[in-house]
């Protein structure tokens, strides 16, 4: 999929790391393409400038104009070495290598919570017919109060329609005026005069000077067939209508979720937290949420595996998961052996490309309805080594949540390194305590003398009962200065 961040390049520049000094041959190959021949070389970069790669730019690097228009205000007449330079300038910003620079990083979900996949090349689309009144409540409000009012409109026209040839044929048109003659629809002289029939029909507005009289019997049946398509279609807008208008779609604008992920130590356990909220002051019944890892990655076989989606544990085990959500509450993901995040550091973290991709999911109290709210942080919006701030407070006898302070965080004291190093160096450390105190155990273990009736009972001993050797030879037992 084209724009959406691969796996990290080796050999790449990092902000921060330190790195081997390109060849020259590299590195001017670099900096001189797409540049023309006659194009003077670029200006030599400071010492202690960075290098940053592509695919870690979230946001295009974009010259400053500005710059550009003061320095082009102050001089009145420019040389010809300058209209040069602005040549290759504006040749340089045409070229592939800018254009690629400028090009954004894309999301897969937008903070939003709106999806950014586009479905093409549908050859099947009758699958849409068939569930028409889901097909009329997705669509857009322009499209859908567009066919509102198309399907009154053409009803209206195809019934008038119907009225006027009726009347044209029987001769009701040519015989106003006769009071003679038996009309079947009553004052009905042109299309207007049917159309304006067709709708106080359908409306059941009535003025009273139109009517279909007893002399026809096709009349009845229009009438009949005009009040239940009228029904139906009632039915069916007015259903279109009340479903698109109290969607629960609207409901998640007042669910709001933390710009960025924090990541700290809890409880002695690395974990990746971020905060979420409620507006309203009817609850969310039943609100659950997980969260979905988005990571392309490349099999041991060699299969390319582009988005793939795996779950973040937010607490399935031990029902941690199912929120109470009156008050802003931090979502907590423990990084373990089974978290994808096991092995990555603070380090490695600004190399990593992925998206985590958070859905809380709840019923709207008003209205019984299933609510859905989505949100999604990139590794660019990942603090390392924050907590974030308490927004609740007590004050008059009830908790007081200031939502200025939801999105405020605080630098800790954090380890950069991943949490299998951490648990690693633990489980050493343990190793080298557990040593420590068996030896200090038998180091101070307490000598044991013995008393002077043993050496007599030892003397005393059966011949035979000892080796030979051992018999002359005192107990020996070492003992700590």
């Amino acid at each position: 999929m084209p724009n959406y961040p691969s796996a990290p390049r080796r050999g790449g520049f990092v902000p921060g790391e330190p790195s081997l000094p390109p060849s020259r041959g590299s590195l001017s190959a670099q900096q001189h393409r797409g540049r023309p021949s006659w194009c003077p070389p670029p200006a030599p970069q400071e010492p202690g400038a960075r290098l940053y790669p592509l695919h870690a730019l979230s946001v295009a690097n974009i010259p400053n104009s500005s710059r550009g228009k003061s320095s082009a205000r102050s001089s009145t007449a420019p040389t010809p070495e300058g209209l040069q330079s602005r040549r290759c300038k504006l040749l340089e910003e045409d070229s592939p290598m800018a254009q690629a620079g400028k090009r954004q990083r894309q999301r897969y979900v937008t903070k939003v919570g709106k999806c950014q996949v586009n479905l093409g090349n549908i050859q099947d689309k009758k699958r849409f017919l068939s569930d028409i009144f889901t097909t009329i409540v997705d669509l857009k409000y322009r499209w859908f109060l567009f066919v509102f009012m198309m399907c009154y409109i053409v009803t209206w026209v195809v019934f008038g329609f119907i009225y006027f040839f009726d009347a044209w044929l029987r001769g009701d048109v040519g015989h106003q005026g006769d009071p003679e003659w038996r009309a079947c629809i009553e004052n009905v002289d042109g299309f207007v005069s049917a159309l304006l029939f067709s709708v106080e029909s359908q409306r059941t507005i009535g003025y009273g000077t139109r009517m279909v009289t007893a002399n026809c019997a096709e009349g009845v049946i229009l009438l009949m067939a005009q009040s239940i398509v009228g029904s139906m279609i009632d039915a069916m807008m007015v259903g279109c209508m009340f479903v698109k208008i109290s969607r629960p779609k609207k409901r998640a604008q007042t669910l709001i979720f933390s710009k960025n992920c924090v990541i700290s130590r809890r409880d002695e356990k690395l974990c990746l937290m971020f905060r979420v909220g409620d507006l309203r002051e009817s609850h969310m019944v039943d609100a659950k949420i997980r969260a979905k890892l988005i990571k392309s990655r490349q099999t041991a076989e060699g299969e390319f595996i582009p988005l793939e989606q795996s779950e973040l544990n937010l607490g399935y085990d031990t029902g941690e998961d199912r929120l109470f959500l009156v008050e802003p509450q931090i979502i907590c993901h423990v990084i373990n052996r089974h978290s994808p995040f096991w092995d990555m550091s603070a380090e490695s973290l600004r190399r990593e490309q992925f998206e985590i991709i958070i859905i809380l999911e709840g019923i709207v109290e008003a209205t019984g309805m299933t609510c859905q709210a989505r949100t999604s942080y990139t590794e660019d919006e990942i603090l390392w080594g924050y907590r974030f701030e308490p927004c609740m407070s007590l004050e008059k006898g009830a908790f007081q949540v200031d939502y200025s302070r939801f999105e405020m965080t605080f630098e800790v004291q954090t380890p950069a390194a991943s949490a299998k190093e951490l648990h690693e160096l633990k489980e050493l450390e343990q190793q080298e305590h557990s040593t420590l105190s068996l030896y200090w155990d038998h180091l101070v273990q307490p000598c044991v003398l013995p008393a002077p009736g043993e050496d007599a009972l030892l003397g005393m001993s059966v011949p035979g009962s000892v080796p030979e050797g051992v018999q002359d030879e005192p107990p020996q037992r070492e003992c700590p200065a």
